[in-house]
C-alpha cells in the first residue's frame, strides 16, 4: 500500500498567503480586501510588497463582497479575506446578488473554517459554509488539505474566470502533498489504490483517510483513498469508477453532513451507480470551545472514525 509522509505540519491558512504573495509577483490585476484579519489571514506579505493593490476595508464584510464585485468590471481580480464564518453566512446576500448572480471574477477565500477554530466556539466555527455556497449557480467551491495544496489552488483560482470559494483552516496540519503539485479545478487525486472501500475526503479529514487507511490495511481491509480537493464542480467520473471497483463508500468531512460533500456524492450514486454510503460529518449540530484535537474526537471527525465507519460500510455490501 502507498503511504504518505507528513513533511512538516503547517497550517492551510499560510498556505494561501504563500500563494496570495506569489500572486503579487506574477499577476498585477490580482488585488486583495481583508476585512480587519490580516495576521490570521496571513496577508502581511502581499500588503507590504503591493499596498497599492491591497483594501484594508475593517470590519464590514458586506462592503468588502461590494468593492470586490465592482473591482472586476475594471479587469481586476479581487481576493477576499476573511474567517469563513464571515465570508459566508454574514455576506451571504450580497455574494448572492452582487457576485453569484452577476457572475463575478471574485475570489472569496475563507480561513478558519469548521470544528478546527477550536477555543473560539460556536459561534465562530461555521460548519454549513461548503452548503451555502455549493448551492450557488456558478460557484466553484474548493477545499484543499493541506499546506502545499492550499498554495497551489490560491495561484490556480486566479486563471479561473469566475466566482471562486477557496476554504481553508486555522491550526497546524500533516503537510504532505508534492510542493510542485499542479492543481486542477474539478479532478479528484487518487492518493491510496483499493479494492474493500472507497474513501472519499476534502480538507483537514484527507490526512485522516489515509491514517485509517494504513490501519484497516492491517486489518485486511484494502481502502481506496481519494482526495476531493474540489467539491463543485464534483469529479463525478471517479467516484463512480472507485465505487464500481470496491462496492461501497466513506466520505469524510469537516463540515455538517447536510449540504457538505457526502450529499453531493450521495446524488452521484443516486442518479448512477446506487451504493452503499457512510457519512464521516457533524450531525446536524453546532460546535463548542475547546482544542481542535478534541472537537475533532468528540465529533467523530478523526481516523478512528473513519475506520469504523469503513468497517460499518463493507457489512452493507
Amino acid at each position: 500500500m502507498k503511504t504518505y509522509t507528513n513533511t512538516g505540519s503547517k497550517d492551510t491558512r499560510s498556505g494561501f498567503g504563500a500563494g496570495l504573495t506569489e500572486l503579487g509577483k506574477t499577476n498585477e490585476n490580482v488585488v486583495a480586501l481583508c476585512a480587519d484579519l490580516i495576521g490570521s489571514l496571513k496577508m502581511d506579505d502581499f500588503k507590504a510588497n503591493h499596498p497599492e493593490r491591497f483594501f484594508q476595508v475593517g470590519i464590514a464584510e458586506a462592503n468588502m463582497i461590494g468593492l470586490a464585485a465592482g473591482m472586476t468590471i475594471g479587469g481586476k481580480i479581487p481576493f477576499t479575506g476573511t474567517f469563513a464564518n464571515f465570508s459566508t453566512g454574514r455576506v451571504y446576500d450580497q455574494i448572492r446578488q452582487s457576485v453569484a448572480y452577476s457572475d463575478k471574477n471574485v475570489k472569496i477565500c475563507a480561513s478558519h473554517a469548521g470544528l478546527t477554530l477550536g477555543e473560539d466556539g460556536a459561534t465562530h466555527q461555521i460548519l454549513e459554509d461548503i452548503g451555502l455556497m455549493k448551492m450557488l449557480p456558478g460557484m466553484t467551491v474548493i477545499n484543499p488539505c493541506d499546506y502545499n495544496q492550499t498554495k497551489a489552488a490560491t495561484i490556480a483560482i486566479a486563471e479561473h474566470h469566475g466566482p471562486v470559494y477557496l476554504r481553508f483552516g486555522r491550526p497546524k496540519v500533516a503537510n504532505f502533498t508534492p510542493e510542485d503539485q499542479r492543481f486542477e479545478i474539478g479532478k479528484a487525486l487518487h492518493l491510496i489504490d483499493g479494492t474493500d472501500v472507497t474513501i472519499v475526503a476534502t480538507g483537514h479529514l484527507v490526512w485522516e483517510a489515509l491514517e485509517a487507511a494504513k490501519v484497516l490495511n492491517g486489518e485486511g481491509i484494502s481502502a481506496e483513498v481519494i482526495n476531493i480537493h474540489t467539491i463543485k464542480p464534483l469529479d463525478d467520473e471517479a467516484i463512480i469508477k472507485s465505487v464500481s471497483k470496491t462496492g461501497c463508500i466513506v466520505t469524510a468531512e469537516e463540515h455538517n453532513f447536510l449540504g457538505g460533500l457526502g450529499e453531493s456524492v450521495a446524488r452521484v450514486l443516486a442518479t448512477n451507480k446506487p451504493t452503499p454510503q457512510e457519512f464521516v460529518a457533524t450531525n446536524d449540530t453546532f460546535g463548542e470551545s475547546g482544542t481542535p484535537e478534541q472537537l475533532m474526537e468528540k465529533y467523530g471527525l478523526n481516523s478512528d472514525a473513519i475506520v469504523k465507519v469503513a468497517q460499518t460500510v463493507i457489512k452493507r455490501k
